[in-house]
């Protein structure tokens, strides 16, 4: 008979293991608002043909954001990640300028707001 007591191996827990079942959900990225800013250069067949080739928006949905920024004076346009929504409203500042409007002097304006959480 062996008398010679069973050492244990200790146990390593790895940061990885230690994680709870919901530690181990993919997080999410922070969400950013493109806001599209309301100007008196633009006319409406901008704004929604803009809204068509970059966020492929249908007339519809891109009429109804144009007025809501023609009279509310800004309108969320997408709500992305943060490298998203800077290439949209980069985008949005190289679209041109409106041909339909005379003293048009280029594209309209945008910027990107992170969104609230709640």
């Amino acid at each position: 008979m062996d008398h010679q007591a069973a050492v244990a191996e200790p146990t390593v827990t790895t940061k990885r293991q230690r994680r709870t079942k919901d530690d181990r959900r993919p997080r999410r990225q922070p969400r950013y608002q493109v806001i599209l800013w309301n100007d008196e250069e633009h006319s409406y067949p901008y704004v929604i043909i803009m809204l068509l080739e970059l966020f492929g928006h249908p007339p519809e949905k891109g009429y109804q954001l144009a007025e809501e920024v023609d009279t509310k004076g800004r309108a969320v346009v997408l709500t992305t990640t943060l490298e998203h929504a800077e290439l949209k409203r980069d985008q949005i500042h190289a679209f041109g300028k409106d041909d339909l409007i005379d003293n048009c002097c280029g594209s309209m304006w945008s910027t990107i707001e992170p969104l609230e959480a709640g």
